[in-house]
């Protein structure tokens, strides 16, 4: 698929789309074979569970308030990164990752992959979808795999 030309605006998505994904609001903003990038409100106490992009990088720009982000969920115990207004958060293809708003205010940013591959798909998917395994089996269908529940202590 090829970028067009133009311009989404600030209120709007591509094509006027909105999902709620896992609680979150995405609005994609541009899409093609390249890169997909969309905004998220994030509401405050969501969250993605740990999962993997083998196939993708990601990034988040972080617009307002604050996420914090774990790496390594498939390692051990994971590191935790913490990222507010301005910052970027970069995680690349095959590393797992997990991220969390547990600031007490809703985050906004800007989301990345590159290249595209399916997520775009996932995301028309996953709207409004409520079932923990409903996500993962879809997720697995396009790429993401998210990783299973630690073991409870």
């Amino acid at each position: 698929m090829k970028e067009t030309l133009g311009i989404t605006s600030a209120p709007d998505g591509i094509n006027t789309a909105v999902w709620n994904v896992v609680g979150h609001t995405y609005k994609p903003k541009l899409h093609s074979d390249n890169a997909f990038i969309w905004h998220a409100d994030i509401p405050a106490e969501t969250f993605v569970p740990p999962h993997i992009h083998p196939t993708q990088d990601e990034w988040i720009y972080m617009l307002e308030g604050n996420l914090e982000v774990e790496f390594g969920h498939d390692q051990g115990p994971p590191s935790v990164h913490k990222a507010g207004p301005g910052d970027t958060v970069r995680m690349p293809m095959g590393v797992a990752h997990g991220i969390f708003n547990r600031s007490g205010a809703t985050a906004k940013c800007v989301f990345g992959v590159a290249p595209a591959r399916k997520l775009y798909d996932l995301f028309v998917a996953l709207d409004g979808v409520t079932d923990p395994e409903e996500l993962v089996r879809l997720s697995a269908q396009h790429e993401v795999d998210f990783l299973p529940p630690p073991p409870e202590a």
